[in-house]
């Protein structure tokens, strides 16, 4: 390998952290060719992980390795949300020693490169792409190994299950975790529910709220907050709250 190379090769691994993709598109974008990468796959420095897609020679990279190069390398607002970002917080009542599955959420018009698709990260990936609420808003930064992914807030987590409820997430479990989040900033919900275009999703937050009689609650302005017209039926046979024009699951609604 010619100085040069070295030299680039040098950096890269100086710059980049262990245990995270590199995506080969931005890779050539930082002056490495395609045919830098080949040599430094022929020499054993780097390995592919899927067409367009390498990590370090016997790197150990989990599916947060891969969203870190989503976000910082291809510019997608993809990120862990709904409980599984509660969980990344600890914030998560259910809490796995080795989680099964992982919940991403994305912008509509993104998608995932299809070497994220096809690798086997050791558990099941799922992907919501949805503008229900705006893709900057409500993420934080979360260290993992040498790195930091943007995940969703609790506020923002919340919101996500309850986007995916009751089809795909159930009700009272997601009180459950509303529940444990007594100390929630009423300025970052307050920004999220008047951006938010979901009125079944709005309305489901402020009642699960109210019913775990939060503090916070008492400090939101709702004249800015747009709850819709008319009743939601968001299960059948279920129980119907007046207050929110809602009808929830009677198992939720029995729940002190």
């Amino acid at each position: 390998m010619s100085a040069e190379s070295s030299s680039k090769l040098n950096k890269l691994l100086r710059d980049q952290p262990a245990g995270v993709v590199l995506c080969s598109a931005w890779l050539v974008d930082n002056g490495y060719s395609n045919d830098l990468q080949k040599r430094y796959k022929n020499s054993q420095w780097f390995e592919s992980v899927g067409t367009g897609a390498l990590i370090r020679f016997g790197d150990q990279v989990d599916y947060l390795g891969a969203v870190y190069a989503l976000q910082t390398q291809l510019g997608l607002s993809i990120h862990p949300g709904g409980k599984t970002a509660l969980a990344l917080q600890g914030k998560s009542h259910y809490l796995e020693l080795s989680p099964k599955h992982a919940q991403l959420f994305g912008d509509q018009g993104e998608h995932l490169p299809l070497w994220f698709k096809k690798r086997d990260w050791g558990l099941s990936v799922k992907c919501a792409l949805t503008n229900f609420l705006p893709p900057e808003l409500g993420l934080i930064e979360l260290s993992h190994k040498q790195f930091k992914v943007k995940v969703s807030d609790p506020a923002r987590a919340v919101m996500e299950c309850l986007y995916l409820a009751p089809k795909s997430q159930s009700l009272t479990e997601v009180f459950e975790l509303m529940e444990g989040l007594n100390n929630l900033r009423p300025a970052s919900v307050q920004k999220l529910l008047e951006a938010c275009k979901s009125i079944k999703v709005k309305r489901l937050f402020l009642y699960m709220a109210d019913k775990a009689k939060h503090d916070w609650v008492n400090y939101l302005n709702l004249d800015n907050v747009d709850l819709g017209s008319g009743k939601r039926s968001i299960v059948a046979d279920g129980v119907y709250v007046a207050k929110y024009q809602i009808t929830v699951p009677k198992a939720l609604e029995a729940l002190a």
